[in-house]
């Protein structure tokens, strides 16, 4: 069973950072695609940034210029720096992985991270 397992959340002021990390665990597959997704109370979960494993990345506006997202697909590992965090960041972010084959035509598989909680507050 494929596991990914997210550290790094924790409390922070206002314009603080935080380095966000996750490594898969169980069956080894070679990901796609790894990314993060958040999701604060009252809002739709939302993708932050993914990147895949050729090094193609993408951030969802709001966060453009403050975060920056890395892997290690060898190591089935993404990470997440947070810089200049404000309090609209403050969510449950969850790292997620997407497998994708091609063998009776198009396969696909997605997986979850427990989630993480940032929160950005003074």
């Amino acid at each position: 069973q494929v596991q990914l397992v997210e550290s790094g959340g924790g409390l922070v002021q206002p314009g603080g950072s935080l380095r966000l990390s996750c490594a898969g665990s169980g069956n080894i597959f070679r990901f796609n695609t790894m990314g993060w997704y958040r999701q604060a109370p009252g809002k739709e979960r939302e993708l932050v940034a993914s990147i895949t494993r050729g090094g193609s990345t993408n951030y969802t506006d709001s966060v453009k210029g403050r975060f920056t997202i890395s892997g290690d697909f060898a190591k089935s590992s993404v990470f997440l720096q947070m810089n200049s965090l404000q309090p609209e960041d403050t969510a449950v972010y969850y790292c997620t992985a997407r497998l994708v084959w091609f063998s009776s035509g198009r396969s696909e598989n997605n997986y979850w991270g427990q989630g993480t909680q940032v929160t950005v507050s003074s």
